[in-house]
């Protein structure tokens, strides 16, 4: 079943471990790069081949890539078993957002939006807060404003359900141009359809896959650590 979790894991279902292997082979042959986390192009190698002739020229390749793989240490999710969204220091980033204190996730949450271009960003009183955790301002090319509350929750193994999306969508007052809902968990199918209603108010959602990439973009509590690779072909050429 598409829905099927994986053995072992809270974080993705059985299609989406299988699908995030099959990235990782083609991204260590050379197939698929990304610039991002999760923004993926096909090579220029491979961007003009027939698929009728892709295994010739990946046996042509073979030696070339078992070479990188196994000597220039490129492919490190190759060589330790990790596919590229398993890496431990991402594993070990969901782990602190889903188990944070839920008040110091609204803070983290304010500090991001802050980051992103939001102005007059604040987090609400710890209750009566009628489900909306904070509000703030969008302002598009310093001329148009938007008004948006924003709900967060800080869920472990959890995902967002419908009634939430509505609850949520309730509890804001008809002076918000926009709703933001922020998770560390996911969305329910139904709750996807829910903020999608066309209908309805507009609300945005970000789950939290989305959260990490959004920390990494802006470092926020997070260091890229840079390193060097040998490129054996450019000595071998010169």
């Amino acid at each position: 079943m598409i829905a099927e979790p994986h053995i072992g894991s809270t974080r993705r279902t059985e299609l989406e471990y299988q699908l995030a292997w099959a990235r990782t082979y083609l991204k260590n042959y050379g197939i698929i790069t990304n610039t991002a986390r999760r923004v993926w192009m096909i090579t220029s190698n491979y961007s003009q081949v027939d698929p009728q002739n892709l295994d010739v020229k990946l046996i042509m390749d073979k030696k070339r890539i078992q070479n990188n793989v196994s000597n220039n240490k490129i492919k490190e999710g190759y060589e330790e078993g990790f596919i590229d969204e398993e890496q431990p220091w991402i594993i070990k980033l969901d782990e602190i957002l889903k188990n944070m204190n839920p008040y110091a996730f609204e803070r983290l949450s304010m500090l991001l939006l802050r980051e992103m271009g939001f102005i007059d960003v604040k987090v609400t009183k710890k209750s009566g807060d009628g489900g909306i955790d904070g509000f703030g301002k969008l302002q598009i090319n310093d001329i148009k404003t938007f008004n948006i509350a924003f709900q967060c929750k800080r869920y472990n193994n959890h995902s967002v359900t419908v009634e939430e999306i509505r609850n949520f969508r309730g509890a804001s007052s008809a002076s918000m141009d926009r709703q933001l809902f922020i998770t560390t968990g996911t969305y329910s199918k139904p709750a996807i359809e829910e903020a999608k209603d066309l209908a309805k108010k507009p609300m945005d959602l970000i789950d939290g896959e989305e959260f990490i990439d959004m920390l990494l973009k802006y470092n926020i509590g997070v260091k890229e650590i840079k390193a060097y690779e040998v490129d054996e072909e450019f000595f071998e050429k010169i």
